[in-house]
């Protein structure tokens, strides 16, 4: 029996569809990093983005069960209606995973309006009995996009039962305060956590990619992977952090 002591160590990477600086495409090179790099640091929950390819059908780009493997984790999207369509891996790019232990109580993917298409994944699951709900998101380049995206999440969590949730993903808001996508009178609950950067990979500027959580003050142990197999592999560094139950 696993003894997560009321907290979920997690990982999120933008794996820029595989495509690395030097141009090329290489999804292997994108699979050791997680092994080598994401996978000794034992997350339960492991969410990637640009994980599936940019245009329709959003085909697939890794090897899924290959990455169970070597993280342990469970993948999330086992359901037809938890992805793009059959020959994608995850929705609109954003694929997650979850230690066994985690049971899927109820899950959903939830389009988001934009230029470009993004999405996200909602999970509710029990941590040591007590219910948590993890949501991994792609959101827009621009502010106003962004504002109504959340918005939208927002009024998603308001239709599901209240419990502790946890967002982490790529949400695209270089400010380090955060920006209006993350007022309370967006979102409807108030999220925090620490703002590291974490893109560009070569010399990391903006945090664009988060773990947050509307416990407050309860995301941990934050750090950004650097190394220079990480900035060769991808134009964002994975972040990974602690997030306490509250």
């Amino acid at each position: 029996m696993t003894t997560f002591k009321e907290k979920l160590r997690c990982a999120t990477w933008n794996v820029h569809r595989t495509r690395g600086r030097d141009g090329r495409v290489d999804p292997a090179r994108i699979q050791q990093c997680i092994a080598t790099r994401l996978a000794p640091l034992h997350p339960h929950v492991l969410a990637l983005q640009e994980a599936d390819a940019e245009c329709r059908p959003h085909a697939r780009l890794l090897d899924i069960d290959s990455i169970a493997e070597v993280t342990g984790l469970a993948y999330a999207h086992d359901t037809p209606d938890l992805r793009w369509g059959p020959q994608s891996d995850g929705f609109l790019g954003t694929i997650l995973f979850l230690h066994p232990g985690l049971p899927r109580l109820h899950a959903d993917v939830i389009d988001l309006p934009g230029h470009c298409h993004r999405g996200a994944i909602a999970v509710e699951t029990l941590l040591e009995n007590r219910p948590v709900r993890i949501c991994s998101a792609h959101l827009s380049l621009s502010q106003a996009l962004r504002i109504v995206q959340m918005r939208i999440l927002g009024q998603y969590l308001r239709r599901r039962p209240a419990m502790q949730t946890i967002f982490l993903g790529d949400f695209n808001e270089w400010r380090p305060w955060g920006g209006a996508m993350f007022n309370r009178h967006v979102v409807g609950t108030k999220l925090e956590g620490p703002n590291p950067r974490t893109f560009p990979s070569h010399r990391p500027l903006f945090p664009l990619d988060r773990i947050l959580t509307d416990a407050p003050g309860r995301v941990t142990e934050t750090q950004v992977l650097t190394g220079a197999d990480l900035v060769a592999a991808s134009d964002h560094l994975p972040l990974f952090g602690v997030v306490a139950l509250s």
